[in-house]
């Protein structure tokens, strides 16, 4: 996913890609980043992850931060609902948007909300080639689910390049 990052944020909706924004630089899944209240956002802030209960964390640069601002004014959340500002977007709503951008582009991979999380993942490995620092940044118990995820690029190199040879062989 990683090479093609900047044509999938291009061809989302701007909503969806200023939450898939916020994935990739905070590493938190979808249904945090939606329920992020509007008030909450700061150049740091701590969000208790819903799945696990942990805190986690994080920063936003400015200008996503302010920019996400000037989309959400009137609504307590910071990606409001579409059809009621006081409720915030759902995830199936972004997850529809990157099914119809995995279309649109005929991208041979399975694209989901959860990919940015992967992708953060990877994106750690390459920067610090520390898969405990990555586990942590993840709020991961399991050092072996985090390194499916910071290996996934390989993972679906891999995949691609068997694919490529079963084409060949026909």
């Amino acid at each position: 996913m990683e090479q093609q990052l900047p044509l999938i944020l291009a061809a989302l909706t701007p909503d969806n890609r200023r939450v898939i924004q916020v994935m990739l630089r905070t590493g938190l899944r979808v249904s945090d980043v939606l329920a992020l209240p509007r008030d909450k956002l700061a150049r740091q802030f701590t969000v208790y992850e819903s799945k696990t209960g942990k805190p986690m964390k994080c920063g936003l640069p400015d200008g996503l931060r302010a920019e996400i601002e000037r989309h959400s004014e009137g609504s307590p959340w910071a990606f409001p609902s579409p059809n009621d500002p006081k409720r915030h977007r759902s995830r199936q709503a972004v997850w529809r948007d990157l099914k119809r951008v995995q279309r649109a582009l005929r991208l041979p991979v399975n694209l989901g909300t959860h990919s940015a999380r992967k992708t953060y993942a990877v994106h750690l490995m390459h920067q610090y080639g520390d898969i405990e620092r990555v586990r942590r940044a993840l709020n991961h118990d399991n050092a072996t689910v985090t390194v499916i995820y910071a290996m996934a690029d390989m993972l679906a190199q891999t995949a691609e390049e068997r694919r490529v040879q079963w084409k060949r062989r026909r």
